[in-house]
């Protein structure tokens, strides 16, 4: 059953700083070296939201969101993504998934949408995040960006999505 789960959530990834706590071990006299230093830009320097899905079989569609995600572009994101990624996945019409309790998931529109393509949804608990396999991938790929130290949000978000 596990591999026939595609698993999916929304993330948010900060271009500096908030992600991640860093940490660093330097000798005396090396502060400012810049080995030992995080850039940072006022304002936080941009963010990126995205929503995503996997399954045992890899990895499905990555979508940038623009704005803020309601409902009906949830729907939109599930109508354009969801079963694609299924079908590119070879999960087969019978797979099952996966989506947290968000509002926006549980909404009419996005609940019909579900319904009338005949998606098994996996129960999930309120307020479970870290069930979630998804968010081992989210973990990396911000840890991936940060590595890259992308200059802005236009470089950040041309490159990869």
């Amino acid at each position: 059953m596990r591999n026939k789960i595609l698993w999916s959530d929304e993330t948010k990834i900060e271009l500096f700083g908030v992600n991640a706590r860093r940490h660093v071990w330097r000798k005396p006299g090396t502060a400012h070296h810049e080995a030992n230093t995080i850039p940072t830009v006022k304002h936080g320097g941009g963010s990126i939201m995205l929503w995503g899905c996997f399954s045992a079989a890899g990895t499905g569609r990555l979508v940038r969101i623009e704005g803020k995600m309601n409902a009906a572009m949830y729907r939109d994101i599930l109508d354009k993504n969801l079963l694609q990624s299924a079908l590119d996945l070879r999960l087969g019409r019978r797979f099952i998934f996966q989506q947290d309790n968000d509002p926006k998931h549980t909404a009419k529109i996005s609940k019909q949408w579900l319904q009338d393509h005949s998606v098994n949804v996996l129960e999930w608990p309120s307020q479970s995040p870290d069930l979630n396999p998804i968010e081992h991938l989210w973990r990396d790929l911000k840890m991936a960006v940060h590595r890259r130290l992308p200059s802005n949000l236009m470089e950040r978000g041309g490159k990869w999505v």
